[in-house]
């Protein structure tokens, strides 16, 4: 398995969402096509199969008798809000949003998330749901009025104990945020802003058809900072046609003198069903780019070492321990509830997602992972963390062995410098860091 930056092997900076959908349509292939069709692909001899299969089936069982047994004991669970609108769909945007929608839309949304939120607490066990976390995510939270961003955290307040809050994070678009907009979050218990700034300069802005300037993306770290807010990140985007490779220095030299404590450096991704989709580069442009990009990623973790930014995921680096809880939730198998369209929860050992549309959104499925594919698929989430697993508390997160899970395909792994396993800790290799999910495929 080679991790050259080719156009089939370029990593995708894939959000958690996109990434636990991803994971659970190959989940779901090998648990329909069984066993035996790979066993006899590689030539695996059958009794062994069989005793492997038996050893999985009682672990299975067992993992689940532990799920019982956990009952209501969190280990803290998040709660997500997706918020469906923006001032303007970007071109390269997969999310769901409608861009310039009217209060109307706002309204009917509010009356969706009431009756999500009705059903959900209609289930034996939502009693247990205590958030350590908050997150609203987008879309664009802060293209919401002020009144409506209160009126939005009025509603979860009345309906879930948030008492046990830590960390309560916003998504802000630079070009929608006002003082009174933060002054309505920092009243409603948001301590951290995340700000979808992309880039400072302006050039690259217009390329990627923002509604900002880099003066007023500098401007809105600063008025985040004055307003009071524990932490605050900035998103970049990087890999960008047109641009110079120096970009990325610039643009973090930027994000460091403007006061913020913590980046995410995504990769631009030409998603299907996107207007950006049709200006991707084919052939010999589509490798150039590929190979731009991956030395770009190379001299973001270069700068962010100099520069005291500790990398704790493949896309995220904070200072002064600026990590961001909820996204470690999510890579560490935790329970968290996702409200509003496109929205994807995972509590109990049960998985759903919604449909898209802002006013009546449903559920597009529901299931319930056997426990060792739920396992596999959590060793694959927790390794986007840097630190990777240690697999004594793999194992208490998921009651199986890394090893025993997976041996053969990690040990082929390691063989081929992808992934480095110590004595207590297994992790991706920094070659692969890059190229993860070509790793993440043979693991799931």
């Amino acid at each position: 398995m080679g991790l050259e930056p080719t156009t089939a092997t370029l990593a995708r900076w894939r959000s958690t969402t996109e990434l636990r959908s991803l994971l659970s349509q190959r989940t779901r292939g090998k648990i329909a096509q069984g066993g035996g069709t790979a066993s006899k692909k590689r030539g695996v001899d059958k009794k062994k199969t069989a005793w492997q299969s038996a050893g999985m089936a009682k672990r299975n069982k067992e993992a689940a008798g532990r799920e019982a047994a956990r009952g209501g004991r969190s280990r803290g669970a998040g709660l997500y809000v997706h918020v469906p609108f923006c001032a303007k769909k970007c071109p390269y945007c997969a999310f769901f949003s409608r861009g310039g929608a009217g209060r109307g839309a706002v309204r009917e949304w509010m009356a969706g998330l009431e009756r999500e939120i009705a059903a959900f607490l209609r289930r034996k066990d939502a009693a247990e749901f205590r958030p350590a976390t908050v997150f609203f995510g987008g879309g664009t939270p802060t293209w919401l009025e002020a009144g409506e961003l209160a009126a939005l955290a009025g509603l979860l307040r009345r309906r879930f104990d948030l008492s046990g809050v830590e960390e309560w994070s916003c998504e802000a678009n630079p070009g929608t945020v006002t003082a009174e907009k933060f002054a309505a979050l920092r009243a409603a218990g948001v301590n951290r802003i995340s700000l979808g700034v992309q880039s400072f300069e302006d050039a690259t802005l217009r390329r990627l058809e923002r509604i900002h300037g880099g003066e007023e993306a500098a401007a809105a770290v600063a008025a985040a900072r004055a307003a009071g807010f524990a932490h605050v990140g900035v998103d970049l985007i990087y890999g960008v046609p047109g641009d110079d490779e120096e970009r990325v220095e610039r643009d973090m030299a930027a994000a460091e003198a403007c006061g913020a404590d913590h980046l995410s450096c995504y990769c631009l991704e030409f998603e299907e069903g996107t207007p950006f989709w049709r200006k991707r580069p084919r052939g010999e442009a589509a490798r150039a780019l590929a190979e731009r990009q991956w030395r770009e990623y190379g001299a973001i973790r270069r700068l962010a070492r100099a520069g005291g930014w500790r990398q704790y995921e493949l896309s995220n680096f904070a200072r002064n321990g600026a990590v961001c809880a909820h996204n470690l939730l999510y890579w560490s198998g935790g329970d968290y509830l996702g409200l509003g369209p496109g929205a994807h929860s995972h509590w109990r050992g049960e998985r759903w997602g919604n449909t898209r549309g802002t006013a009546a959104w449903r559920r597009a499925f529901s299931e319930r992972l056997a426990p060792d594919a739920a396992a596999r698929e959590t060793l694959v989430m927790g390794l986007r963390r840097t630190a990777g697993w240690k697999l004594a508390a793999f194992r208490e997160a998921t009651g199986f062995d890394a090893m025993e899970l997976r041996g053969e395909e990690i040990r082929r792994a390691v063989a081929a410098g992808h992934l480095v396993r110590g004595k207590d800790r297994l992790r991706l290799a920094a070659r692969a860091l890059f190229a993860s999910d070509a790793v993440f495929s043979d693991l799931v």
